[in-house]
């Protein structure tokens, strides 16, 4: 969601004001604050995680994520750590809202033109071939390879965070361009996940899956109001991918597709609809307001209430369903499900001889120049080559200073690598240096994201198609 025209207003009256205080919380607000999933409390959490894991209470911190738990039913029964229930059951709300953010793009905001759609279409395949193509350049004669999966994912919550520091400087386009790119990556990493590091795919789970996508859709197309049974439903498809083998985050933006994004009522509808219950509550209320104690009394603020409660719902008919979703799950993704996704997830025993390893492995250098070098040129070339082939155009006013930087910004690994390290390894030393080379890349490219993105907040170039 981009930022609104009055939030842009308050940030003009703050520079204006407080100018000390506004370049403070400018940079600051994009990563504590606001309506989108924001990076910071991710941040922080991922920094709390490393302290923990490099102190003497290491191992009851860890133990406490690989706590079992179990959930049954009768003879049914499924038991997974602390940490793979995060992963399992929260991480798929975050897909819930890239899912339904995108759809919006695709349907209604800068990506609903086809030609605009497909730039980042092509911009995204790029930026899976290139980084694994250099990972496997890099890492093709040692058990490093198994680790090739951690190069095809972005991490949306930082990029979107540091896109957020310029946001009344950049068009719309540039964030939407962002999201698109990003949950097609994602989408592309999932696939990899479910192709290259899931054990089985049973079809049993498969099916279930199908049902409640299937009964979900009919729901939406019988305009079937109440919210319980679409709560049931994405619960029975959620077991469903669970029981397939398949990792839950699917689940979560198959959900985000078919949330729908267009209000069920428009404005002029609603115009020519509420006039006349406002001009009956407005009596009801003036009756009940004059007629003091009494039935007459009584049955006027009826009335009232009557109209208020029509009122009240067909104003909510205005709002699209997908807004009021995002609205909902964007600060409990940011404030707990990715927060507790780094304190689970994040274990880097950092030490000389851990530096030493990953310095003379094969893994880290892999990571790195997949990450830092093969996202960026991959985004960039291929949707290059996409525009110049007359198949895609860039998104109104954004430039290619523009497109660099989110490919730059699409080395910020984090999240899906971490998870895809720790199924890609079973021996605890490659996972260690996995995870310490996808943060340090995450960290340049968020450094090299920022300086590009600078860059091209300073003067917009008009695009060429």
């Amino acid at each position: 969601m981009a930022i609104t025209p009055r939030q842009k207003g308050a940030t003009s009256a703050r520079r204006r004001h407080a100018p000390a205080r506004a370049g403070f919380l400018d940079r600051i607000e994009p990563f504590f604050a606001g309506k989108d999933v924001i990076g910071g409390p991710l941040l922080l959490a991922t920094i709390v995680a490393l302290l923990f894991t490099n102190s003497p209470v290491r191992e009851s911190y860890e133990g406490f994520w690989d706590t079992q738990l179990l959930f049954g039913f009768g003879r049914l029964s499924v038991s997974h750590s602390v940490a793979e229930w995060i992963d399992h059951a929260l991480l798929p709300l975050f897909f819930i809202v890239i899912g339904t953010d995108v759809k919006r793009e695709l349907v209604r905001g800068a990506l609903s033109q086809l030609r605009t759609a497909i730039f980042p279409i092509a911009g995204a395949v790029g930026g899976m071939v290139v980084p694994v193509f250099l990972f496997w350049l890099i890492a093709r004669d040692s058990d490093a390879i198994a680790g090739w999966g951690t190069v095809i994912t972005m991490d949306t919550a930082f990029g979107l965070a540091l896109i957020g520091l310029f946001a009344t400087r950049l068009p719309d386009g540039v964030r939407a361009l962002f999201l698109a790119f990003a949950a097609i990556d994602d989408i592309g990493g999932l696939l990899v996940i479910a192709a290259a590091y899931s054990d089985a795919i049973y079809l049993d789970g498969l099916l279930i899956a199908a049902i409640g996508f299937a009964a979900i859709y009919l729901l939406r197309h019988l305009r079937w109001g109440a919210s319980i049974p679409y709560v049931l439903l994405a619960l029975l498809l959620w077991v469903g991918i669970l029981r397939s083998g398949i990792h839950t985050t699917i689940a979560g933006v198959l959900l985000g597709f078919l949330v729908p994004v267009y209000p069920r009522l428009g404005r002029k509808d609603f115009a020519d609809n509420v006039q006349d219950e406002i001009d009956e509550f407005q009596q009801a209320h003036r009756r009940a307001a004059g007629e003091g104690q009494g039935d007459d009394a009584s049955r006027s603020e009826r009335k009232a209430q009557e109209r208020l409660g029509y009122l009240h719902e067909m104003t909510g008919a205005t709002h699209a369903t997908g807004e009021r979703i995002i609205t909902l799950l964007a600060p409990w993704i940011s404030y707990v499900v990715l927060p507790l996704f780094a304190l689970s997830n994040v274990r880097i025993h950092i030490s000389s001889e851990l530096v030493a390893d990953a310095m003379g492995s094969t893994l880290a250098p892999a990571i790195l120049l997949g990450l830092c070098l093969g996202k960026p040129l991959g985004f960039l070339g291929f949707s290059w080559i996409a525009a110049r082939l007359g198949l895609a155009r860039l998104p109104d006013k954004v430039c290619w200073s523009m497109v660099g930087a989110i490919g730059a910004l699409a080395g910020i690994g984090f999240t899906i690598s971490l998870f895809i390290s720790g199924l890609a390894f079973s021996d605890a030393r490659n996972q260690e240096i996995a995870s310490l080379a996808i943060i340090a890349a995450s960290i340049l490219a968020g450094l090299i994201g920022y300086a590009a993105l600078r860059f091209a907040a300073r003067g917009s170039v008009e695009p060429s198609g």
